[in-house]
């Protein structure tokens, strides 16, 4: 039996002006981007306020893994976690997320969730290794723009 490979020690801190586009070109490859979603007013809004914000994670400068993070007061929640699709397998994800538990942690939050698009189903299996279980929940949008939802099926 192998042993679990520690996470990096990358270097993790709250986005900077100089960091968005680099951030959204990485959401951009790792196809979390969608057309109905601008990342540029999603950074924005994450760092507007002291619920939320984007870390993230450099190696040797360079970055590598990113993951939106916030709260409501009792549930956390992850979004655009990404690591460059060149470099996974060394632990990135995993140090990325450990660093969104720690800054929810820090605010008191008891809970994490996240959601993960149907076509996206092969993280199952990572997010399943750093303790995360399954939950069947029936889920609801409602655009408050006036847009209609998307039809599923």
């Amino acid at each position: 039996m192998s042993a679990e490979k520690p996470a990096p020690a990358l270097a993790i801190a709250d986005i900077a002006d100089a960091d968005v586009a680099t951030v959204i070109a990485l959401w951009q490859t790792c196809g979390l981007t969608r057309p109905w979603n601008d990342p540029a007013s999603d950074i924005a809004l994450a760092r507007r306020g002291p619920n939320s914000t984007v870390l993230v994670g450099r190696d040797r400068g360079a970055i590598v893994a990113t993951a939106m993070v916030g709260h409501d007061g009792h549930r956390g929640w992850v979004y655009y976690v990404a690591t460059d699709p060149d470099l996974r397998a060394k632990g990135y994800g995993r140090a990325i997320m450990n660093a969104a538990e720690d800054w929810l942690r820090a605010a008191g939050i008891p809970k994490l969730q996240l959601l993960v698009r149907p076509e996206n189903s092969g993280v199952a299996a990572f997010y399943q290794s750093i303790g995360f279980g399954e939950q069947q929940i029936l889920f609801f949008t409602k655009w408050l723009d006036g847009r209609e939802p998307p039809r599923v099926g």
